[in-house]
This record gives structure tokens, C-alpha cells and sequence, in this order.
């Protein structure tokens, strides 16, 4: 099928690449035309790993375009995968979404599926569906059908292509079986339903998990209290098949485009329809509390972190992933400079977007050890393997105070037990083989 995708970020991106591999004619639709000469040399403006290897894959099926027009007017199916970032109130920015559909409207030819793939409140579809048909420049047939994604940053490719499911939002029979067309070589249950419901499905499934991260987080924090084992205690659950042991793993908190934005969407919705989601409030609660949790566990070995310097392991908000949004750095490494603290901090893809948000007041470095170099105290922030892989003695060796505060448990507490080092986990035994309870 000929199908045109507005939009090349993680969305619009990923799914463009992998339908061309399942042998579609993908047209990708963005304004930035530097972002486009990028993807037509067959480079990706996102890093996510296998998706520049699958775009060399399918070059001859895929087309990169700033001219909207000529992208959408012949399309058999248009995707639509722009951003909907978050509001200062918590609700959607809808406005790329409506914007796009005008852009739609005014320049398809023929009859057309829509296809809204972004992350949109309970109801959207219909607005652009009416947006739609009341700005048509032509006289076509439009079927406007939801069919959200469920993709995670990392493995975006893999979830794509192998998907848990996939969900079609659908009020008429036509746009029900052009999208089940368009997947028929998908290997995955297909769950068809109204496009209300496909909707919900997708806030739904993204604020659970962020409930079950904030729970877990909150029996981890319980833990360190009474003297029991986040680890032992998650591994225990998981075995129980309603439970599962999936983001039963304790740590500072999630983020990312979904979770942060998606939980405070729907709280937002619920309120403005006068109805509360309080568990959906706590877990937002318990996840702006958890992300400092690794700056307050510094006071116990320092009153002030004024003069003292800083090694911070890992900048993105989860591994495999160069995206910053609502990760913990974001909030902490601020602070800690205020604190007077002198910064140096690593991350193997993650530093040039840094940059563009701090380009002074942090030592920037490309290795763990330039990192760890005489520093006074060492934050872990994102459990990249280079870290989980990295010689635990190095951090004795290297430091002038071995002092790791890890924030994603990368360590096992066994092995951190057979060097001199102070380590303080989430939801663990703090391990102090140097017999220090407070450096001033």
C-alpha cells in the first residue's frame, strides 16, 4: 500500500521504517528539512538501536519529505505520528495533531484512511475526523481510525515488529479492513474495537505501568526502613502470573515521552470530567518524590556537597536511548550545582543533548573513569550496561571517596561487598566497608 507518515520522531520514525519493511511504499512527512537530508542519507535524527540498519534495509521503499502536499495527496493510508507534549496544566498540546489533520484536509486527492498512531485524550479521533471533513479541498471520502502505539525508547524497532498487539480503533468497516491490510504480516493479536476505546487502551496500559513502577518504589523505600530486600521482595511477586515480574524493578523513578506525559494527560481528562483517578495522582506524586531520592540519601555522608566533586553515571532516563525527557538528571544535577557542587558527568549517546540544555557549569567526560577521577561522591542515574559492567575495585581505586549512591541497583550487593567502598542502593542494605557514617 502507498501510506504517508506525518511526523519522524519515535512514533512516526519507527513505524514508517518497519511498515516499509513489511513491504509497504512509506513516504515520511517532517518540516525540518535538515532532519529530512539526514534521513535521506540514511541517518537517523533519533538514536535507537537497529532502526539506522533497517532504514539502509529499505531505502528503495522509503521516502523522506518536507512537501506535504505531494506526500499525502495519492496516499491510500496516512499515519499521523506527531508529538503531544505536555501542557504547564498537564494536559495534551493538541495542537501539531490539529494541525496536521488541516494539512491533511487540504491536500489529499483521493479517498483516505487516517490513521492517528500519537498518544491523544479520550475523543480526539472524532474532533479530527469533524476537523477533517470540514476543511476538505476535495470531494473524497475520509475514515479516520486510532491505532495507538506501544512502543518503548530502545527496543522501539523490536516492539514495532513484534508486537504485544495491536490495537484498531475503528467506527466504520472500510478504515477496520484497510488497517487490518496494512498489518497482515504482523505476528500479532489484533484487538478491534471503537476508536474511544483504543483510545483508553492506550492511556490505560501506560498509566498502569507507571502505577506498578511507583508502587514498587514505594515498597523499596518501605524496605530500606524495616531491613527486607526490594530484590527478594519483587522476585517474589513476580512469580505470582497476576503480578508479573515486568517494572517490578526498583529505582529513581521512570520517565521518557510516555509515562510522565501520559499519567498527568489522564489525570487531567478525569478532572476536567469532575471524575479523580487518585491512584493515578499518587503515582505522579510518588514519582516526582522518588527522583530526588538519591540527593537526599547524600546528606548522610555530606552536609553539603559545596566544593566537592561530583561524578554522575548516566544522563538519559533509561538505557538504550539518548532522550532526556523527565529523566532524573534533569532535576538533580541542577540542584546539585546550586549546592555548589563541581559536576562531571557521563553517557555514552546522551551527552550532546545535554549540552544543548547546560553548555557550562558541567565537566563533561567519555569514559567512566575520566568520571570517577578524585571524586568525592558518585551518582548512577541510567543502568547502562557500561556501568553494570564496570570493575567495582575501579571505583576504590580511582575515587578519593568511594562513595556510590546507585540509584538502578546495578550492582550485586554480594560483590559490592568484597571491596572498600560505601554503597548505597534503592531498596537495599547500605554496604560501608570503609566504616564511614558521615564526611563533612
Amino acid at each position: 500500500m502507498k501510506i504517508a507518515i506525518a511526523g519522524t520522531g519515535y512514533v512516526g520514525l519507527v513505524t514508517g521504517v518497519c511498515l516499509a519493511e513489511q513491504g509497504h511504499s512509506v513516504t515520511c512527512v517532517d518540516i525540518d528539512e535538515n532532519k529530512v537530508a539526514l534521513m535521506k542519507a540514511g541517518i537517523s535524527p533519533i538514536y535507537e538501536p537497529g532502526l539506522e540498519e533497517l532504514m539502509a534495509h529499505n531505502m528503495d521503499r522509503l521516502n523522506f519529505t518536507t512537501q506535504f502536499k505531494d506526500a499525502y495527496k495519492d496516499a491510500d493510508i496516512i499515519f499521523i505520528g506527531v508529538g503531544t507534549p505536555e501542557k504547564k496544566d498537564g494536559s495534551a498540546n493538541l495542537s501539531y495533531v490539529y494541525g496536521v489533520a488541516e494539512q491533511i484536509a487540504r491536500s489529499i486527492e483521493k479517498d483516505c484512511v487516517i490513521v492517528v498512531k500519537s498518544t491523544v485524550p479520550i475523543g480526539t479521533n472524532e474532533k479530527i475526523e469533524d476537523l477533517i471533513k470540514s476543511n476538505l479541498a476535495n470531494n473524497v471520502n475520509v475514515y479516520v481510525a486510532s491505532n495507538p502505539e506501544f512502543l518503548s525508547q530502545g527496543t522501539a524497532v523490536s516492539d514495532t515488529l513484534h508486537a504485544s498487539r495491536i490495537v484498531i480503533g475503528v467506527e466504520d468497516e472500510i478504515a477496520s479492513e484497510v488497517l487490518k491490510e496494512v498489518y497482515k504480516n504482523f505476528n500479532a493479536p489484533m484487538v478491534v474495537t471503537t476508536r474511544k476505546s483504543a483510545e483508553m487502551i492506550k492511556y490505560a496500559s501506560n498509566d498502569f505501568l507507571a502505577l506498578k513502577i511507583s508502587f514498587i518504589n514505594e515498597i523499596a523505600n518501605l524496605c530500606e526502613i524495616i531491613g527486607a530486600n526490594i530484590e527478594d521482595v519483587a522476585n517474589g511477586m513476580g512469580y505470582d502470573s497476576r503480578i508479573g515480574n515486568k517494572f517490578l524493578n526498583a529505582g529513581i523513578g521512570y520517565g521518557g515521552s510516555c509515562f510522565p506525559k501520559d499519567t498527568k494527560a489522564l489525570h487531567w481528562l478525569a478532572n476536567f470530567l469532575d471524575h479523580e483517578l487518585k491512584t493515578v495522582r499518587a503515582a505522579i506524586d510518588v514519582n516526582e518524590n522518588q527522583k530526588l531520592k538519591l540527593f537526599k540519601k547524600s546528606r548522610k555522608y555530606f552536609n553539603s556537597l559545596k566544593g566537592l566533586n561530583v561524578a554522575v553515571l548516566g544522563l538519559t532516563f533509561k538505557p538504550g536511548t539518548d532522550d532526556l525527557r523527565d529523566a532524573p538528571t534533569l532535576v538533580n544535577i541542577p540542584i546539585m550545582i546550586d549546592d555548589g557542587a563541581n559536576v562531571k558527568a557521563w553517557d555514552p549517546v546522551g551527552i550532546d543533548n545535554f549540552k544543548k540544555l547546560y553548555p557550562q557549569g558541567i565537566n563533561y567526560c567519555y569514559s567512566i573513569e575520566e568520571t570517577l577521577k578524585d571524586a568525592d561522591i558518585c551518582f548512577i542515574f541510567t543502568e547502562w550496561d557500561e556501568v553494570k559492567n564496570f570493575d567495582l575495585k575501579n571505583y576504590s581505586k580511582l575515587m578519593k571517596n568511594p562513595i556510590v549512591l546507585d540509584g538502578r541497583n546495578c550492582y550485586d550487593l554480594r560483590s559490592v561487598k568484597n571491596v572498600k567502598i560505601i554503597y548505597d542502593s534503592i531498596g537495599r542494605e547500605t554496604i560501608n566497608s570503609l566504616e564511614m557514617s558521615l564526611l563533612l
